[in-house]
C-alpha cells in the first residue's frame, strides 16, 4: 500500500480502540511456559502471547503490555502520527509486514538502546510497546512492564574478570531491584563457585560469605572482603553465619530444595534481601514457581540473562 503524505497539519489522528486485553511477551524458547501459568488465553502470535482482561502477575512474561489500544490507519505518516499522539517513546515488537512497520517505527523518535554501565539507575522515561496485526491495524500499549526495550537487559560486560557469564544475572536482578549493597554491607552468595556473583557484590563494596562445595577460582578467593566456606549451602544454618543484609543464591538444586532453605533463611530473620534463582530440569516445576510467587512481598520473573530459570527477589516494589 503506497503512502500519503501529510498536507494537513489539522489531520485527524486515528481513534484508539481498547483491546480489552493483555499482551505479554515470552523470553524466546519459552512460549509454552508462559502460557502454561497464564492458563486461558486468547491468541498466541510468535511470542506474544494475548489475554482477554487486566494483566495477570506473569512470570514468564519478558514484557507486559498493559491496556493495549487498537489503532487503524491509512498511511506510514498517519500511523506514526498516531503513536506519538499517545506519547514519545516507542519500541518496535515486528510481527509481520516489516518494511512497512520499519518505517513507521523510523517516523517516531529514536530511542536508544546503548548497553548499560552496570551499576545504572532504571530507566525512568514511559517506553511503550507496539506491532502491526495487517497493514492497516496497529496494536499499542504506552505502558509496560519492563522499562527496556522488550525487556531486554543488557550490559557493557566486563570480559576480563569475571570467572564466568552468571555474573551478568546478578547485575540485571540488581539493576530491577533498584537497590544495591554497598560498602559496609554483608552478603552472603549460596552456591558461589566459581564466583562472579561474589565478584559483583565485592565490587559494590559489600564484604561477602562465600558458599559451595567446590572451590572458588583463585582470583575472587583472594579478594579482601571474600570469606570463602567450602561446605553444602544446604547444611549451613542461619545462625552459624548470622545477619546479612543480602542472601543470594545461584545455586544448582530442584526448586522445592530452594523453597525450604528460603523458608528456614526467611523464618530465622536473618536476612533482609533475597535475590535468588529457580533452576529447572527437563521440566518446568510449575507449583513451585507459584509457591515462591505466593510469598508476600516477592517476586518471580524471568530475566534476560536467565536461561530454563526464574529469578525470586524478596522484597520487590509492585510492578
Amino acid at each position: 500500500m503506497s503512502d500519503t503524505s501529510d498536507t494537513s497539519p489539522a489531520r485527524a489522528t486515528p481513534a484508539h480502540t481498547l483491546l480489552g486485553q493483555t499482551i505479554y511477551l515470552a523470553p524466546e524458547g519459552f512460549v509454552q511456559d508462559l502460557v502454561a501459568e497464564l492458563g486461558d488465553v486468547a491468541a498466541v502470535e510468535d511470542r506474544l502471547v494475548f489475554a482477554d482482561g487486566p494483566a495477570r502477575p506473569a512470570a514468564w512474561a519478558q514484557n507486559i503490555w498493559h491496556d493495549p489500544v487498537r489503532i487503524e490507519f491509512a498511511s506510514i505518516k498517519e500511523g506514526a502520527r498516531a503513536l506519538r499522539s499517545i506519547q514519545r517513546n516507542w519500541a518496535l515488537w515486528t510481527l509481520r509486514h516489516h518494511r512497512r512497520a520499519s518505517l513507521i517505527q523510523d517516523n517516531l523518535p529514536h530511542v536508544s538502546a546503548k548497553p548499560v554501565v552496570f551499576p545504572s539507575p532504571l530507566p525512568t522515561a514511559p517506553l511503550g510497546s507496539w506491532t502491526l496485526l495487517d497493514e492497516t491495524t496497529i496494536v499499542a500499549a504506552a505502558r509496560c512492564s519492563s522499562p527496556y526495550r522488550h525487556g531486554e537487559v543488557t550490559f557493557v560486560e566486563n570480559r576480563t574478570v569475571p570467572p564466568n557469564r552468571a555474573y551478568l544475572k546478578l547485575w540485571e536482578a540488581l539493576t530491577l531491584f533498584g537497590e544495591q549493597p554497598g560498602p559496609g554491607a554483608r552478603c552472603i552468595d549460596l552456591g558461589a563457585c566459581p564466583g562472579g556473583w561474589s565478584w559483583v557484590l565485592h565490587e559494590l563494596g559489600a564484604s561477602v560469605v562465600s558458599v559451595d562445595k567446590a572451590p572458588l577460582d583463585p582470583a575472587i578467593a583472594a579478594l579482601p572482603r571474600i570469606e570463602f566456606r567450602q561446605e553444602s549451602a544446604f547444611g549451613l544454618k542461619p545462625q552459624d553465619v548470622g545477619p546479612v543484609d543480602w542472601l543470594c543464591c545461584d545455586v544448582i538444586c530442584y526448586p522445592t530444595r530452594l523453597l525450604r532453605l528460603v523458608n528456614q533463611w526467611m523464618e530465622s530473620g536473618l536476612a533482609k534481601r533475597f535475590i535468588c534463582t529457580l533452576k529447572f530440569q527437563a521440566e518446568t516445576d510449575h507449583e513451585t514457581a507459584r509457591a515462591f510467587a505466593a510469598i508476600p512481598g516477592g517476586r518471580v520473573l524471568h530475566l534476560h540473562h536467565n536461561k530454563h530459570e526464574l529469578t525470586w527477589m524478596w522484597p520487590a516494589a509492585p510492578v
